[in-house]
């Protein structure tokens, strides 16, 4: 077996044409990009598009097949040189308990089925060309669709405050919302961490997945996994969900919870920490708040002190969030050793001091292995790191 880098969830800002796919990505979020930045500077091995329903990306993709820039795999999956492109799509359901939102993640093994996919979405939802749209079916409706196609299903970002499965308004219970055997993993989402979903013990049976959820060419693997699998393909990654003759997901690479946009409760006015016991915000005497990832999984978690075996999860920090190494910083790196997984992975100490300062070499080492000290981040605001850290 081999491992290899995996961010499974990466949006379409713009087509080829210049159409909003992804309304709040970045113009330059588009097809092309997206790989050859996944490849050549992120130093990623698979990729999860998830807006390949909408039909201008459906387009771009199968004429780049046409013109053999990239390559299907038989087992599923598009080749474009090392990197293996998994179709998928990010939709919007409401639970079946409540009117809350939930977004999910639907893979599929080929253009083909992709193709499938999105003309029968055509039927249940307003904007076919868009990313994230409300779906006018139940979530068992969608999870047998998806089945029916050779898909994977998986519940994104679920701890979010909004549109998730935990999120606000949403029963806990997952067997509410979803067909719990049609589950092909879970999504954590930048707030939360493996100890602190397995809180919630009907999680225990599903493998993590840690994915970036990039709304720009810079934030693409800020989240990723080590995936172990004999080859990088769609079959190979749906092997490695159900840890099948000796695939699995290696490791978790992931924010500190505390770095992510909604870790803590916060007020919804100010930003400022909202006790838990208060009524109104101390600092504002304002009276709504946006509840964090960490009390949300304190309110749903279980006191159970037994937990799954998992992979080892890894407190990364992302190199765009160390103090001091901006864009011009980062080229320099990126010139000198390759890809940000060999800087954040393999480059020796004393060759990044060869590059950066000593400082930012030593941030470079602790943010490679999660020491960095965070302040929390809340109601849409990211943690930080510390200075002087």
């Amino acid at each position: 077996m081999n491992t290899y880098y995996a961010d499974m969830h990466i949006h379409i800002g713009r087509t080829l044409s210049g159409r909003a796919v992804k309304i709040t990505g970045a113009k330059t979020l588009t097809l092309s990009n997206i790989i050859s930045h996944a490849r050549d500077k992120k130093g990623l091995n698979m990729a999860g598009i998830i807006d390949c329903h909408s039909p201008e990306v459906l387009a771009e993709l199968e004429d780049l097949v046409s013109r053999g820039e990239i390559e299907q795999h038989p087992d599923g999956g598009l080749m474009y040189g090392g990197l293996c492109i998994i179709p998928g799509s990010e939709l919007e359901i409401s639970s079946d308990v409540t009117s809350a939102p939930v977004h999910v993640l639907c893979f599929l093994p080929s253009l083909r089925e992709m193709r499938i996919f999105s003309e029968w979405l055509l039927g249940h939802l307003k904007n076919i060309h868009l990313s994230s749209q409300r779906v006018y079916v139940s979530g068992r409706t969608l999870q047998e669709k998806t089945k029916e196609l050779g898909g994977l299903f998986i519940p994104a970002h679920i701890f979010t405050p909004f549109k998730s499965l935990y999120g606000k308004g949403v029963k806990c219970s997952l067997t509410e919302v979803f067909d719990p055997g049609l589950i092909d993993a879970v999504e954590l989402g930048l707030s939360s961490d493996t100890f602190m979903a397995d809180s919630i013990k009907e999680l225990h049976g599903y493998t993590f997945l840690t994915n970036s959820d990039a709304h720009s060419l810079a934030k693409i693997a800020r989240e990723y996994q080590e995936v172990r699998t004999a080859e990088t393909s769609f079959k190979e990654f749906a092997l490695a969900l159900k840890g099948e003759g000796g695939r699995g997901i290696a490791a978790n690479y992931g924010l500190d919870p505390l770095l992510g946009k909604y870790h803590k409760t916060v007020c919804a006015s100010c930003l400022a920490p909202f006790p838990a016991e208060a009524s109104i915000c101390p600092s504002c005497g304002h009276a709504r708040f946006v509840r964090g990832v960490a009390d949300r999984i304190a309110e749903l978690g279980s006191h159970d002190r037994e937990k799954p075996e998992r992979p080892p999860y890894i407190h990364q920090v992302p190199l765009e969030f160390i103090p001091g190494l901006g864009k011009k910083t980062l080229e320099n790196l990126l010139n000198h050793f390759g890809t940000e997984m060999d800087i954040l992975h393999s480059v020796p100490y004393e060759a990044l001091k060869e590059v950066v300062p000593d400082r930012t070499a030593e941030l470079i080492l602790k943010a490679r292995s999660g020491s960095l000290k965070v302040a929390a981040g809340g109601g849409g605001r990211y943690g930080k790191i510390l200075h002087g850290e």
